[in-house]
């Protein structure tokens, strides 16, 4: 009998990766491994016996009964004090701000690193689970379980790089102890609801960090990158967001070390944004997530994507509190600079995402009901978008997505031969957006002009 997580997501191609099916499957039958598009997949070491469903009840992917909504009701709704916003969920309070130690090896103000560290040395937690690199060419990044503040420092900044929880939720089962675990929004989801099947996870996980996701990449996506910065063969190690003190924060660098030695860096203007915003390696699950915010998460720590902080080199944080306990420990933390800020700006900082999470999952929810799909249960609706513009916009740039992870195989990762086949489809995503700007800005302009107004 074969697993239904494989049948009811992996064959459906809405498999993020994280890897709780595998850790929590009862008779041990599933392993991650890569698929041929550089993403995580679990797959059948031993035929299924039992058909008991956990795997699919745990996954971040199916419909489960439970949303964001629900598990952050559940989790912060009779907190005194909280509050709920449509974009943010449940939020107690925010913050913006850095941490001067942590500022300079991080990739944007070091909180998110500054509290790990500070959750271990004040005793709240006995162990930390974050990313960290393994100096594995194969597999460039990991969680890791770290018991040490200082040790927490080798996970610091972001790791654009598939990463799976099988390993680390093993080892919580295994070994006693109070845990911080750290994710992106659809793996802290993941923990959260396998949190509900299992007691021992409910016990031992008493903290989550959540980071703020646009999108996940594959490992082709680091590939790709390093090949355009010049680092040829195989990528050894890279630092995803470097600061340079000449550039705003928002223009960062990926620094790359290549097989023979050498160190290439690349900025993001320079061919990351390409890739970034055109969607090239993003898994397919990712067109269908609705959470900017990571909800499901005590903490939510994001970049400061906002004009009187991004020009600063050195990075800061918004920071978004749902547990009390949380907020009495960053309250009370030393050697931050923290001030509140209101909860308007962490919307307003990712606005962008918020669009692709929401107003463009109403489109591509519909679509699929067009062409006769059955629709993911999602909390917006399915809605047809009235802005033409924006649908073939949506559709240019998933077009590809599914072109770049095909691409990369077939070119045999070979940068020039990739770039001449996703040129002609740069080339139409580029006149749609200059017809955009001539047809929308006028429309703008009349619509402010007229009371009651919007744009669609």
């Amino acid at each position: 009998m074969r697993p239904v997580i494989l049948s009811s997501v992996v064959d459906r191609n809405l498999c993020i990766g994280c890897g709780l099916c595998a850790a929590l499957c009862p008779q041990n039958i599933l392993t991650m491994q890569w698929n041929r598009y550089g993403e995580y997949n679990p797959t059948e070491a031993s035929p299924c016996t039992t058909e008991c469903g956990l795997c699919t009840k745990v996954c971040p992917f199916t419909d489960s009964g439970e949303n964001e909504d629900t598990i952050g009701e559940r989790l912060y709704g009779k907190i005194p004090g909280i509050r709920h916003l449509p974009e943010t969920g449940y939020y107690l309070a925010s913050y913006v701000g850095y941490s001067e130690k942590h500022r300079p090896t991080s990739a944007s103000g070091g909180i998110a690193t500054w509290l790990l560290e500070a959750l271990l040395a004040e005793g709240i937690v006995d162990h930390v689970i974050c990313v960290a690199p393994t100096g594995d060419p194969e597999r460039l990044f990991s969680f890791r379980v770290f018991d040490i503040p200082e040790d927490v420092r080798t996970g610091a900044g972001s790791a654009y790089y598939p990463v799976e929880m099988s390993g680390v939720i093993r080892h919580v089962l295994a070994h006693s102890g109070r845990y911080a675990i750290t994710g992106l929004p659809c793996f802290v989801k993941a923990v959260r609801l396998a949190q509900k099947k299992n007691p021992k996870l409910r016990e031992r996980i008493v903290f989550t960090v959540g980071l703020v996701c646009g999108q996940m990449k594959s490992r082709h996506f680091t590939e790709y990158v390093a090949s355009i910065a010049g680092a040829g063969g195989k990528v050894m190690g890279v630092r995803y967001r470097g600061k340079s003190p000449d550039r705003s924060a928002s223009n960062f660098y990926y620094s790359f070390l290549a097989e023979n030695g050498e160190e290439k860096q690349i900025f993001w203007n320079e061919g990351i944004s390409e890739a970034w915003t055109n969607r090239w390696f993003t898994p397919n699950a990712c067109n269908y997530c609705d959470d900017v915010f990571a909800e499901c998460a005590d903490v939510t720590c994001m970049d400061a994507w906002l004009p009187e902080y991004s020009r600063d080199s050195r990075g800061a944080n918004l920071v978004l509190v749902r547990s009390s306990d949380m907020r009495e420990v960053i309250e009370g933390g030393q050697g931050i600079n923290l001030k509140p800020v209101p909860i308007e700006k962490l919307v307003q900082s990712q606005a962008g995402v918020v669009a692709i999470k929401r107003r463009q999952l109403w489109h591509r929810l519909c679509r699929d009901r067009e062409k006769g799909l059955k629709p993911l249960k999602k909390r917006v609706k399915p809605e047809k978008s009235k802005n033409p513009l924006l649908c073939k916009e949506v559709a240019l740039k998933e077009q590809m997505q599914r072109i770049s992870k095909e691409c990369w195989i077939t070119c045999e990762a070979e940068k020039d031969c990739f770039r001449q086949v996703m040129h002609p489809h740069l080339v139409r995503l580029q006149r749609s957006l200059i017809i955009s700007r001539i047809i929308v800005l006028p429309l703008r302009i009349i619509r402010k002009a007229i009371p009651g107004k919007r744009d669609e």
